[in-house]
This record gives structure tokens, C-alpha cells and sequence, in this order.
């Protein structure tokens, strides 16, 4: 075994233990190994969104489980936590053995397995989910997963139901090795011969140092098998976060995908992809293909790829005479790849045109958030002298980095000192943070990943200038020390589930009950929350749990506490808060954008008057036309939205709002004056 290897296994064992202790769950490691390692996965676009899901019971295993919506396809993972050190082998029959229990479970769920569990629980969630959806699953994985050596496993993988089962198993190598390649992920490589043909193309006329540019026109069948396999790995992970973040499937290509295919070609703009590398052959008739390709992303089309697959997968969609325009450009020059590929995502006209740089974490924003965070010192905490700093992990992987390059054990244990595992927090962890408390947790009750979608495109649409300062660090802090106090606090409640989605809708309530008065100054000053505010944090908690366990219908708590229905029926809610909390908060402070607060009022005012159809209807023909900017149509779709609630917008979204109305006529959009009252 490498040093590196066993360094990293040493790491994460650490970070299990720290984990651990955070959240004062010593005896649940198995939970922590389950959610860090599907933390990892997900970070190399592996799956999307995780939950932890512990069962076992009557040859039954379950310990966690992550549900494409865009692929409808159910990943299982089971466990096997050893917690040593160096790794030790995983025999072959454990794999097995633990395979075939999460299979029973999957084959029990499909036939109402959720009657006989406890309603208020996870695993009931779970196979509730399982046994509604078993007639639209396309696919089943099965992932193993053990902090063990499991090498050379190879299991046969069967169907039930007609719904295929793959099975995969992750070890600690395998982990280590995606983590450490640089990319962060295992490259696709795609045989075009497993997918039905090899693809006639045609090459740049000119070679070129940097880049080689190929045409070629896939046939829709072909697309679909490769999405099959692949999902949303295919697409470049910048603009995946925007299509799974922004709603459904787009209605014009559906529609020409099932009534006239063969106009598909025709009509479409079609695809921009890049790849590390191609391998080409020569047909019989003297023409070019592609044979392989070695990690295809789609950077542009990638609605259109997921709308052939839903198409061909729910609509029954006939391929035969459907095709699909491919511009596939190949990075020669590896140095210049994170050069050329967000400028190809930017720059490529396509139908949904997206800005790549919107959706990254490379972002101006991030950057400056760690940069802060890398020179900033938090004040040192219950009178001791050592002060530390809050390490913004703005790509998994770079605390490890930094401690790495420590060179002898005093210096490693200095990085220790000055930068504890507690006070790390990632992209995620920061969208989670903002987006409780500006009282969005339907958007936090839906994953990490899609809640980080969902910041990102808020952040962007409310169009902020000025890039994060010291003052702005300091109370971000302030809300993850909230917010981690939180977690604790409601742990110690023993709800029995559903923590995450407590947590978030507790603080949210607050917030909003307060007007976000509460003092970040302080918390960050003392580097913790007071007695009252954990007082207040208890009680509203209780109130938490009891809405969102009842899910109309005795339906799945999970799927309700994603919706803003429950959202709106939770800050309905009279929680009487002590007078001593009220004593500690602040005053509500004043906008930035302006001084005139009647001025704002009264054009919050006019803009909650329009009606929702008329965002909606501006969104779809800025959508046909291309005359609205990406952010100000998704502001008008997002604004229709706020319409259809009843909520109010933001001074922001107001000032953008009146200013998308104000350019219409010009733009060719007219609107009948009566349809919105001043």
C-alpha cells in the first residue's frame, strides 16, 4: 500500500471521528462513513443529492440512497464500516451478502414493505418512494461501499420487476484514486460500438495546437443509450447544476421529439461537447468516425439530451428518424482546458444559452470568500488566548491540500490547531447557511447540490456588485455557528429523524419571526449563540417536527418538507418567544440601495400587483425570442412564481422587475396596459 493512500485513509478515518463528535453521535460512525462517502461520490458527479438511511431487518440492508430525477433511476448503498486502519481486505462473500440485502429491501419496497415500518421515519420515506415510483424506475444501483480494500469484485447483476440492477462497488482505493486524479472524478469513456455504431464525422479542415473540432450528427438512439448509462455525468457540471435546478423538461423539443422526429435535425440547434481524447477509424467508404471518446461533456444542448432520453423513456418516443447535430471539440493542449471550456459553454448560441461562470465555484464570489478565509482570525472562544480561523473548502479536497504540504508533525498539528475540522464548512454549506436564512428551506430540504443550484441562480438574478467583504465573512460565520448549534440542539431533542430538515425549517422560522434581527455581531464575537437564543431554538423546534411529520395525506415527509406548501404552512405558525430574546435583537437596518423607504415600498408594491401569468408569459417569449438576458428571464419566470404564492419580492428583484417592463415595447413584447395596475 502506497503512503498516500494510507495517509488519505488515515485523513479519513479522522474525519469520521470529527464528524462524529460535531454532531455528538459517537455510536452512528457507520451514518457518518455512509454520508461522507456519498458526499465524495457526489462530488465527482457520481450521483446527485444523498440522504442516510439506516435499516436493517429480516435479510434486509439499507444505509442510504440518492433518486435522479432525471434519469428516474434509485441508488442503494450499503455499508461496510471497519474503521481500520491501514485498510484491511473485504472478502468477496461480504460484498455478496451485502448486495443481495439491499436487493431484498428494493424487492420488499416494491411490494409495500412502507405498510409494516413506522410512518415518521426515514426508511419509511424510502420505500414509500420505491413502491410509488416502481412502475417509472428505470434503473437500479446497487453501490458498495467500505472503507476496506475490496479489489477484483465481479458480480452478476440481475432484474426485478424488469427494472435492471448494476451493481458497483466503491472501496477506499477507488475513492482515493477519483479524489487524487486531479479531475475529481473518473473519466467517461464511451465505445461508440456499445451504443450501436461508431459516428461518421468530419474534422476541421486545419490541425491546430490547442484544440480539433469534429462534426457529426448522432442518431437519437445513441444519445439515449449514452444518457442511459452516464446521466447527467454527461453534462459539464457547471450547467447541470442550472438544468436540474430550474424545472421541467422543454415543452417545444418534447413535442417535435414525438410528432416529428424526423424534423428534429432541422429544427434543433443541436450540441457543443469537449473531450479529452478520440479515437477514429476509417469506414469502408473512405469517410471518418468516431470509435471512442474519453471523457465527453456536454457544455451546451444539454436540456436537449435530457429531453430525447425522457422522451424516448416516458413517451416511448420512436429514435428511427431522429437526429441530432454534434459539434465535439477535443483539448489538445491539458493546461488550457479550464481556459476553453467555460468560454465554449459561454459563447456557444444554443436554445438555453447559460453562463458558465454563473454556476462555478471558480466565481469571483467563492474565491474572494476564501481568500477571507484564509486571512481572517475568529476571536478566541470561552476566554482562551489561541485564536483560529473558519476554512472555506471551495473545492472538496483543498484542506487536505493545505495540511499536506505541512512537512513535519509539529507543523501538521499547528495546522490543526489554527484551522479545527469544526470550523470547515464547503460551497454547499454555505448556500445551506444563506438560503435558511433568507427562509427558502424547501430549497435546503432538497439536497445540497440542488440547494447550491438554487443560491447560485438567486445570487446571480438579485445581480450583486460588490464582491464579499470582512464584515460579510464575519456574519456568514455567525450563521453556520447558528446553524451547526442548531443541529446539536435538535439532536438532543431525539426526534427519531429528519434532522436536516428540523434544522433548517427551525431557523427559517426564527428569521422570519424576527426579521432577521437576530445578532450575528455577537455570535460572531463570542463565537457561539446565547442561553435565549438556544432556549427559542428548542421550542420552535418542537413545532418543526410536528408539521412537517404531518405530511398531508400521511404522505412522504421528505418529498413535503421539499415543497414551499409546507414552507408557507409552517411560518403560519403563533410560537410565543420570550421576552428576553426579543431583548437581544437588533435594529432592522437599512437597504444600501436607496434612502427613500417609501419609494421602495411603494414599487415592492406595484410589481406584487402584477399578475403571475404575465412574468410567466414574458419568461416564455424571452425563452422564444432571446431578447431578455438569462438572468432577467429567469427573474421573470421566478417572479411569476412569487405572484402565484401571495409573497412579496425583494427591493431587488422589484428595481429589475420594473425595469424588464419598462424596456418591453421596445423589445417588441407589448402588454395591454390594463393587465398591470400601478
Amino acid at each position: 500500500m502506497g503512503n498516500n493512500l494510507l495517509e488519505f485513509a488515515q485523513d479519513f478515518q479522522q474525519e469520521i471521528i470529527s464528524l462524529s463528535e460535531m454532531d455528538g453521535e459517537e455510536n452512528f460512525r457507520e451514518d457518518q462513513f455512509t454520508r461522507l462517502f456519498m458526499d465524495y461520490l457526489s462530488e465527482f458527479d457520481e450521483i446527485e443529492d444523498s440522504d442516510v438511511c439506516s435499516y436493517r431487518g429480516r435479510g434486509m440492508q439499507i444505509n442510504g440512497y440518492s433518486f435522479s430525477e432525471e434519469l428516474d433511476q434509485m441508488v442503494l448503498f450499503m455499508a461496510n464500516y471497519t474503521a481500520a486502519c491501514p485498510p484491511e481486505s473485504v472478502r468477496k462473500s461480504d460484498v455478496e451478502a451485502a448486495t443481495k440485502r439491499g436487493i431484498n429491501f428494493f424487492k420488499k419496497a416494491l411490494s409495500g414493505l412502507h405498510t409494516s415500518l413506522e410512518e415518521a421515519s426515514p426508511v419509511f420515506d424510502l420505500a414509500l418512494q420505491l413502491f410509488e415510483s416502481k412502475e417509472t424506475l428505470t434503473e437500479l444501483k446497487i453501490v458498495y461501499i467500505t472503507d476496506g480494500l475490496a479489489k477484483s469484485v465481479v458480480l452478476e447483476e440481475p432484474s426485478v420487476n424488469g427494472i435492471p440492477i448494476q451493481i458497483q462497488v466503491w472501496d477506499i482505493e477507488r475513492l482515493y484514486r477519483s479524489w487524487s486524479s486531479g479531475q475529481k472524478r473518473e473519466a467517461i469513456e464511451i465505445d461508440f460500438a456499445e451504443h450501436g455504431q461508431a459516428i461518421p464525422c468530419l474534422p476541421m479542415p486545419e490541425e491546430n495546437p490547442d484544440y480539433m473540432t469534429y462534426l457529426a450528427i448522432f442518431p437519437g438512439q445513441v444519445l439515449v443509450s449514452i444518457y442511459g448509462q452516464f446521466g447527467p455525468r454527461l453534462l459539464e457540471r457547471n450547467v447541470r447544476s442550472f438544468l436540474q435546478a430550474r424545472g421541467n423538461v422543454n415543452k417545444g423539443i418534447r413535442s417535435t421529439i414525438r410528432f416529428e422526429p424526423h424534423m428534429f435535425l432541422a429544427y434543433n440547434n443541436g450540441l457543443s461537447a469537449v473531450a479529452e481524447n478520440i479515437e477514429l477509424i476509417n469506414l469502408d467508404n473512405g469517410t471518418i468516425a468516431m470509435k471512442a471518446v474519453k471523457d465527453l461533456q456536454i457544455v451546451n444542448g444539454g436540456q436537449t439530451t435530457a429531453s430525447i432520453y425522457h422522451a424516448f423513456k416516458k413517451d416511448k418516443a420512436d429514435m428511427n428518424d431522429l437526429y441530432v447535430q454534434v459539434k465535439l471539440t477535443v483539448i489538445l493542449d491539458s493546461s488550457k482546458i479550464d481556459e476553453i471550456v467555460p468560454r465554449i459553454s459561454e459563447y456557444a448560441n444554443n436554445q438555453n444559452k447559460i453562463q458558465t461562470a454563473d454556476f462555478s465555484a471558480n466565481d469571483p464570489f467563492h474565491r474572494k470568500v476564501e481568500e477571507l478565509s484564509r486571512t481572517i482570525w475568529a476571536p478566541a472562544k470561552n476566554g482562551l488566548q489561541r485564536q483560529t480561523r473558519w476554512f472555506y473548502e471551495r473545492a472538496r479536497g483543498q484542506y487536505l491540500d493545505e495540511k499536506g504540504r505541512a512537512s513535519t508533525a509539529a507543523q501538521k498539528k499547528q495546522f490543526d490547531f489554527t484551522h479545527p475540522k469544526s470550523q470547515l464548512f464547503t460551497k454547499t454549506d454555505l448556500a445551506k447557511f444563506e438560503n435558511t436564512w433568507n427562509q427558502l428551506p424547501y430549497f435546503v430540504s432538497r439536497g445540497a447540490q440542488k440547494n447550491f443550484n438554487e443560491f447560485t441562480v438567486i445570487n446571480s438574478e438579485e445581480s450583486v456588485s460588490s464582491l464579499p467583504d470582512q464584515r460579510y465573512f464575519e456574519r456568514l460565520v455567525a450563521k453556520a455557528i447558528l446553524f451547526h448549534k442548531t443541529e446539536k440542539l435538535v439532536h438532543e431533542q431525539r426526534y427519531g429523524g429528519y434532522r436536516a430538515n428540523i434544522v433548517t425549517y427551525t431557523l427559517a422560522w426564527l428569521t422570519h419571526a424576527t426579521q432577521k434581527r437576530i445578532n450575528l455581531d455577537r455570535i460572531w464575537r463570542e463565537q457561539d449563540i446565547s442561553p435565549a437564543l438556544e432556549r427559542a431554538i428548542i421550542q420552535i423546534s418542537g413545532y418543526a417536527h410536528r408539521h412537517i411529520i404531518n405530511a398531508p395525506g400521511n404522505g412522504n415527509v421528505t418529498e413535503w418538507c421539499k415543497k414551499a406548501e409546507c414552507w408557507d404552512g409552517f411560518k403560519k405558525h403563533e410560537i410565543k418567544l420570550s421576552a428576553e430574546l426579543f431583548e437581544e435583537l437588533v435594529e432592522v437596518e437599512q437597504t444600501e440601495i436607496s434612502d427613500d423607504k417609501s419609494e421602495h415600498l411603494r414599487l415592492i408594491d406595484k410589481i406584487k400587483k402584477i399578475d403571475s401569468q404575465i412574468w410567466f408569459d414574458i419568461a416564455a417569449w424571452s425563452k422564444e425570442t432571446n431578447s431578455l438576458l438569462p438572468w432577467q428571464r429567469s427573474l421573470a419566470f421566478s417572479l411569476g412564481k412569487i405572484a402565484k404564492q401571495g409573497t412579496t419580492p425583494s427591493i431587488k428583484q422589484a428595481i429589475h422587475a420594473e425595469k424588464i417592463l419598462a424596456d418591453l415595447d421596445m423589445l417588441g413584447f407589448f402588454l395591454d396596459d390594463q393587465r398591470i395596475t400601478s
